[in-house]
């Protein structure tokens, strides 16, 4: 007993290190949804691991009408967990979270499948999932990584790493950018990247073109 309110005393006191809105403890005890649906998953993967399964999954369920976020009670889940606002979260069953990882609404850590075994990411301590992105499958984000708003990560990404984009690639490593720091209001783009690639190569490919008409109709030939 003694463990789980020590426990909780520490999840609330990762609400005051994460978010500066947070006023008082009774105010995170009674109203933020992240932390009532991480209490329930702990209750229901003690369930899970029991072999309990029809009431594990019972009170996963009832979480998520509550709070909006669903989380499988299989889901092994680390110390100072934080669940930033939460409507939408969805963790897998197979999902191993470390400790102090940090995610937003609309996260999804989910499969890419109906293959048995491990099938969900496992996100090692310190990382940051952002608001919307989606991580998927059996895949690795190393200690300190963040992955960026929006994004689709279908790979393993390394320690100290930032990925963003869909798919997602990585931007920063080891504190070296690759192309630009993680923000979550102006995002590296790859897809749009090589779109402008592409439209300068039509634009090189369009030039030589007039440039081959012109020197047809210099030479008394006007069509090529």
């Amino acid at each position: 007993m003694f463990r789980w309110v020590k426990t909780m005393r520490e999840d609330i006191q990762v609400v005051f290190d994460q978010d500066p809105a947070a006023r008082s403890s009774i105010e995170v005890f009674l109203t933020y949804s992240g932390l009532h649906a991480i209490w329930a998953h702990r209750l229901a993967h003690n369930c899970f691991k029991r072999r309990l399964f029809f009431l594990a999954r019972v009170i996963s369920q009832i979480s998520r009408f509550f709070t909006g976020i669903e989380i499988h009670p299989g889901a092994k889940i680390g110390r100072r967990f934080f669940i930033d606002h939460g409507m939408g979260v969805v963790i897998g069953e197979t999902c191993e979270i470390g400790n102090n990882v940090t995610i937003f609404q609309g996260v999804t850590l989910g499969g890419t499948g109906k293959e048995k075994g491990k099938r969900h990411p496992t996100i090692k301590d310190y990382a940051l999932i952002a608001t919307g992105a989606k991580v998927l499958g059996s895949i690795t984000i190393g200690e300190h990584s963040k992955v960026g708003a929006g994004s689709v990560v279908l790979h393993d990404v390394p320690p100290n790493s930032t990925v963003v984009g869909i798919p997602g690639r990585v931007v920063i490593q080891d504190g070296v950018k690759i192309k630009n720091d993680l923000d979550h209001c102006n995002l590296p783009d790859p897809v749009a990247d090589r779109f402008k690639e592409l439209e300068r190569e039509l634009a090189e490919l369009q030039n030589e073109l007039k440039q081959l008409k012109e020197r047809k109709i210099e030479s008394g030939h006007p069509t090529l």
